[in-house]
């Protein structure tokens, strides 16, 4: 096999950090690569969550901050979105999650009802997806500080035998997967800050994907190379991170994306890319060629799959780069997310 040859991250030079730096995009990859992984001495691949051995057992560990505003929106809450980001990044990274502990930021003069109202959903979906909250941390600072409650997940889970998911394991021809219509959280957390003047009636996707990830690797088992939630950054941050590390070359099929019309249209009115657009509750993955079918059938049986869709392939074309192409034959090139059209929306 071929070496694939990485080019080594440039120092961080920026003299400041602005908001783009947590938008999960060039910015965002800049500031972690260039700064604060060397710094820390962590080195390989960075993932959504790391692997363990603990004697003669794997884990992984991932941790995750929240700082949505509004705390509350349609469809979920900073306390349901600090439970199902954390698992989801299990999920994705082949693991079984297990258990988590949470750290409260809270601002002074926040509203007890508040905290209760976040409390009730974070146990709420802990108990959905299956996962522990086992013990955490709380602080409070001063009112003005916090915009009422930042949160701090940390979850671990057993990793799952069946599991042998890297990007080093993608191979042309594999095909691509999502779990159903991108886009639905952040356009809805915009619209509930009320930034924009449009009924749109949506409802933020915030849910845990590993119902979908477990329906995977139980069909294709080894045949399932790579997964992801595309979060911050969307779609596109997560294919473009997938050709920088595998070295080959995307190619999405654009209109086999699927994308509700009320997010396209707040798009488009925005000036904003579906496929840069955070999700809290889908996953995108990578197969087999020979599987694809059966995967795309599988996640359809899981509920709230049935808009799962194949959307792409890997090729040995335009190596680590994303190319969407059109059912009219045009192409254009998907980069990752620059700036933060949409900021504090997990």
């Amino acid at each position: 096999m071929a070496t694939v040859l990485r080019p080594r991250p440039a120092a961080f030079a920026d003299v400041q950090i602005d908001m783009a730096h947590g938008a999960g995009g060039k910015a965002s990859r800049r500031l972690v690569e260039g700064l604060i992984a060397p710094l820390l001495g962590v080195c390989g691949p960075l993932a959504d969550a790391a692997p363990l051995v603990l004697g003669d057992v794997g884990i992984a560990i991932t941790t995750d901050s929240f700082v949505v505003r509004p705390l509350r929106f349609p469809g979920g809450s900073i306390g349901e979105l600090a439970v199902n980001g954390t698992v989801n990044d299990l999920a994705v990274s082949g693991a079984v999650p297990a258990a988590l502990v949470c750290s409260l930021i809270l601002e002074a003069g926040t509203r007890t009802e508040v905290l209760q109202d976040e409390m009730r959903a974070m146990g709420d979906a802990a108990r959905r997806a299956g996962i522990a909250v086992v013990g955490g941390d709380t602080k409070v600072v001063e009112h003005g500080k916090a915009d009422g409650l930042y949160i701090t997940t940390t979850g671990v889970g057993r990793m799952d035998p069946r599991a042998g998911l890297s990007a080093s394991a993608v191979r042309p021809g594999d095909r691509i997967l999502v779990t159903g219509h991108i886009g639905d959280h952040g356009i809805t957390v915009l619209l509930a800050r009320g930034d924009i003047d449009l009924d749109a009636g949506l409802r933020s996707d915030t849910r845990s994907v590993y119902p979908f990830a477990d329906a995977l690797l139980e069909t294709a088992g080894s045949k399932v190379r790579w997964m992801r939630d595309p979060t911050r950054g969307g779609l596109a941050t997560s294919l473009n991170e997938l050709a920088r590390d595998c070295g080959l070359g995307v190619v999405l099929d654009e209109e086999s994306v699927p994308v509700r019309d009320e997010v396209r249209g707040a798009c488009e009115l925005l000036g904003l890319d579906p496929l840069h657009i955070a999700n809290e509750g889908q996953l995108v993955a990578v197969v087999g060629a020979d599987v694809a079918d059966q995967a795309l059938d599988a996640l359809r049986r899981v509920p709230g799959g049935e808009a799962a869709a194949i959307v792409g392939r890997i090729s040995v074309t335009s190596p680590r780069t994303v190319v969407a192409v059109a059912s009219y034959g045009g192409a254009r090139v998907v980069d990752m997310l620059v700036g933060d059209p949409l900021p504090r929306i997990c």
